[in-house]
């Protein structure tokens, strides 16, 4: 059994480690559209043609299942891969919910960062209308910071700089949470919380997504358990350096 983890670039290693600990006994496949990332600031149906040419390769090469570790790509595309295909399929979204029914009790508002393109679709409308009824949730996009990641750009003091100037319009003391609405953010976890004042959380979805996963594994009656906890890489571009740095990336992540 292979379980396939695709994103436009690395920043679905941040799923694959949260998989890789609750089902460590499995096989896995990670796919990183190299050729087109990021996708967070290009035009939709662009997207979705990388998207599914991507996805294709995958299938290809016998994956079992499918987590779509973007929530970009999950946004475009989600609902069509699952009409053309048969495995299990699932995709990321922010984690708003989980941040309103925390920060419901305190009166503290929401902050989620995302690529501008998940900000811009109505699945990130629809969610937020659906579980957002006191209007407590705000939205920051941050179209540079996919690019750092890429570039592996972890300087505590260059990114630290960099939050302090994406958040200095906001009155942090009024925001109890902060959503990391991409996969390539958690990266920066350990940096905001040093920049961000100690009541605030920063929290993402990987966790859920992963369990949902096993969920749907058990739904379809595949079997679990059987793989060795190997992780395969690919990329649309074909760089043997930017599969090195792949694997540099999720020994970070462990």
């Amino acid at each position: 059994m292979k379980l396939g983890f695709f994103d436009s670039g690395m920043g679905g290693l941040t799923v694959l480690a949260e998989s890789l600990k609750l089902l460590p006994a499995e096989n896995y496949l990670y796919m990183a559209d190299t050729k087109h990332v990021p996708y967070g600031t290009k035009p939709k149906e662009e997207v979705r043609a990388f998207i599914f040419e991507a996805v294709e390769k995958m299938v290809q090469e016998g994956i079992d299942a499918l987590v779509i570790a973007c929530n970009t790509a999950t946004s475009i595309a989600i609902n069509e891969l699952r009409e053309r295909y048969s495995f299990p399929i699932v995709g990321m979204e922010p984690a708003v919910k989980p941040a309103v029914e925390m920060n419901r009790a305190t009166g503290k508002r929401a902050l989620v960062f995302a690529t501008p393109l998940t900000l811009q679709m109505p699945k990130y409308y629809a969610l937020v209308s659906r579980v957002d009824q006191d209007g407590i949730v705000d939205s920051l996009p941050l179209p540079e910071l996919v690019h750092h990641c890429e570039s592996l750009q972890f300087d505590k003091l260059i990114m630290g700089e960099y939050f302090r100037a994406k958040l200095a319009p906001y009155d942090l003391d009024k925001y109890g949470i902060i959503v990391l609405g991409c996969t390539h953010y958690p990266f920066y976890t350990d940096i905001l919380r040093d920049v961000l004042p100690p009541h605030i959380e920063v929290i993402n979805g990987n966790a859920g997504t992963v369990r949902r996963l096993s969920a749907l594994l058990n739904r379809y009656g595949i079997d679990t358990g059987l793989g060795s906890g190997d992780v395969t890489f690919m990329c649309t571009g074909g760089e043997e350096a930017y599969i090195e740095k792949m694997r540099l990336a999720l020994n970070l992540l462990r």
